[in-house]
């Protein structure tokens, strides 16, 4: 016997659910990619991504998911054998820095903790011991989904000036933008990127890129491009090259109705939504830690994130157990613990486009699996999320 007929519900961490406007944007015949509305259509997304960047520097749209992204920024910036310094926080930082020594780059990773936060004191000292700026630029996750942390992007940019080390400062926002503040020219960052399927409510297969004047300077010599990713081959005044060939027509346009929908919402009010929502998890997930067999994977409750909470399970209970049940019997699906969490936690994605009956779903369905398997939990782990909600938004 399932309770799970229906719609199933995706709370894991990318790709997000997809609103049922975005859906139905894509649902239109070919656009001809030469004409004035397709040249409209890509104005107006690069001006909005933009704005989602908090930068007046340039944007580029790629055909390609995150880990595009990610070779898009190296290849532009760096040069065969150039030092990059790598943040660790979790996975994906490190990801980032993988891919740039496959490149042909020199990579350092600054050890940091799956359990906490970078350290922008440990970045500030660590340029400064760097007197001959052999360092070329520096990456960091403004949240990563595998640890579930969220870096505080601001200070570290403030220790790296004040450590008056010329680096890049080069941020992924993948599971961030739009659904958390980012002020890519305020706190001094050269570079951004992030992907479509998370906060920004799209199929996956659309990456972007921000870079600013300083960035854009250092791509002139940089050798490490190709011509796909080229941010130089993209200019010019035939449109398509913006795309470096046929434009991904049918995904701009469930882009384009994805930010209307973030616009319509106002940013500081999504911004908002999620930070009532991640606590609403919170909450939930501190109940449930009382019975000493489920934690949260960040220690620090400061630096837990807005967008996706990493719940450990211990005890010898198998965290794969609980994903199945509330997957076949209900119809919830978990993301899994990955990386160095690999067999030994679960996530509870909150974001893009999620409301308070999406996340109190998911919360009382990872209830009945924990009470079905007879995982040992704190009680009230719903109710103390109805509880929170009903005390902070507004009659």
């Amino acid at each position: 016997m399932t309770v799970r007929a229906g719609r199933e519900f995706l709370a894991l961490p990318g790709p997000t659910t997809m609103p049922d406007e975005v859906l139905q944007a894509m649902h239109r015949p070919a656009l001809d990619i030469y004409s004035q509305q397709m040249i409209d259509l890509s104005d107006g997304l690069h001006r909005d991504l933009g704005k989602l960047f908090a930068t007046t520097g340039k944007c580029y749209i790629y055909i390609a998911n995150g880990h595009g992204a990610w070779e898009a920024v190296l290849s532009n910036v760096l040069s065969r054998g150039d030092k990059l310094l790598v943040l660790e926080s979790g996975r994906f930082a490190v990801g980032w820095g993988h891919a740039a020594g496959l490149m042909g780059a020199e990579v350092e990773v600054l050890k940091g903790d799956w359990r906490r936060a970078v350290r922008p004191e440990e970045v500030e000292a660590r340029l400064r011991a760097d007197k001959d700026h052999t360092i070329k630029a520096i990456v960091v996750a403004q949240v990563d989904t595998a640890s579930g942390v969220q870096n505080d992007i601001e200070a570290i940019g403030k220790a790296i000036r004040a450590s008056g080390h010329p680096a890049l400062y080069m941020v992924d926002t993948v599971a961030s933008l739009g659904c958390m503040p980012f002020e890519m020219d305020e706190w001094g960052i050269d570079v951004a990127m992030s992907g479509s399927q998370k906060g920004l409510m799209t199929p996956p297969g659309l990456g972007f890129v921000a870079a600013n004047e300083r960035a854009q300077a250092v791509h002139k010599t940089a050798n490490m491009r190709t011509p796909y990713w080229d941010w130089s081959e993209r200019e010019g005044t035939e449109h398509y090259r913006r795309y470096a060939g046929t434009a991904p027509v049918h995904l701009l346009f469930a882009l384009r109705q994805a930010i209307d929908m973030l616009n319509a919402e106002g940013l500081e009010n999504a911004f908002r939504r999620h930070e009532l929502l991640g606590e609403a998890v919170r909450r939930a997930v501190g109940a449930w830690t009382e019975g000493q067999v489920l934690g949260f994977n960040i220690a620090e409750p400061s630096e837990r994130s807005n967008t996706v909470t990493t719940v450990t399970v211990s005890g010898g209970h198998d965290p794969k157990k609980l994903q199945t049940y509330c997957k076949e019997k209900c119809g919830v699906v978990l993301g899994t613990g990955i990386g160095d969490l690999q067999g030994q936690a679960f996530r509870i994605a909150h974001m893009g486009h999620v409301n308070a009956p999406m996340v109190l779903g998911t919360l009382g369905v990872i209830e009945v699996g924990l009470n079905a398997l007879r995982i040992p939990h704190g009680k009230g782990g719903l109710e103390a999320a109805a509880s929170w909600l009903g005390d902070n938004v507004a009659a």
